[in-house]
């Protein structure tokens, strides 16, 4: 847990600087320090840690719905492909739900290069450098999202911080967290980190065009996943190959459907589910 690695609620409070498109934390010491500390302190430190985090992930919920809105929290492994992937999703988009707008919040630890590379496609994107922070929590996108320009009625994507150990345990007021497993790691991964698998909706599994030069198994994959998530919904895709996201994006479009966005073309629903 967080509690261990020294990333702790203290730097979600000591925001330095606010830039409307970039926001930065973490730049003070780290935090909790481990030796001395019993399972019990432990245990009460991370409690903590998470009601408080779940008081303002209930603020996030609450202000995306009143705008007509929702969050997808993106969480993998680094370099899995999670920008890449977003900006494929949005040109997806751009052809079967045209009137669906969308906006993101994205997670490093520094740079604004990820965000930089979203803006270019026109999409409203706010960066959040999390210093020595090794994940983003609900009073960070609390910040973001105040200083996001967003549309009503938009999903809001969150790039979590490459991590599949600690964003597990924190909520960001997010409709769902969609695990990322590119075929360029190991079929194993669920079973490695099952605390993420086990939250996660859905699990994409990406860059299936390199399955021919990988040394992946995809039903183990897959088989792995379920076993930790009996309920997770599994997406093959590729942001390289021709209608490689049309299943992604359809589950995007049908839980905004759900959501009653109403910006959604008409009809773009069934139209895909026949396809």
């Amino acid at each position: 847990m967080c509690v261990v690695c020294g990333c702790n609620e203290a730097q979600s409070d000591s925001l330095e600087t606010t830039v409307h498109s970039h926001h930065h934390y973490g730049h003070s010491e780290a935090g909790v320090s481990v030796p001395g500390l019993n399972n019990h302190e432990l245990i009460e430190i991370e409690q903590n840690i998470l009601s408080k985090d779940d008081g303002y992930a209930a603020s996030n919920r609450a202000y995306l719905e009143s705008r007509g809105s929702f969050a997808l929290n993106l969480v993998s492994s680094p370099g899995a492909g999670k920008t890449t992937l977003l900006i494929e999703t949005f040109n997806a988009l751009k052809i079967l739900a045209k009137n669906l707008p969308v906006a993101v919040i994205e997670g490093d630890q520094e740079t604004s290069n990820d965000a930089d590379r979203i803006r270019e496609t026109g999409v409203a994107a706010i960066q959040i450098n999390t210093g020595r922070g090794c994940h983003l929590d609900a009073h960070m996108v609390g910040h973001a999202l105040g200083d996001l320009n967003m549309e009503d009625n938009s999903v809001v994507f969150i790039e979590n911080v490459g991590n599949l150990v600690c964003p597990a345990a924190f909520d960001l007021g997010e409709r769902a967290k969609v695990v990322i497993l590119s075929v360029t790691e190991g079929d194993d991964k669920p079973l490695k980190y099952p605390d993420m698998f086990a939250v996660a909706e859905v699990m994409l599994l990406s860059k299936i065009d390199l399955l021919p030069y990988v040394d992946f198994d995809v039903d183990k994959a897959m088989e792995r996943a379920l076993r930790i998530n009996p309920n997770l919904h599994c997406i093959l895709c590729s942001s390289k190959e021709p209608d490689g996201l049309n299943e992604w994006v359809n589950w995007i479009c049908n839980t905004a459907s759900a959501s009653n966005i109403s910006s959604l073309e008409p009809n773009v629903i069934s139209k895909q589910n026949h396809a």
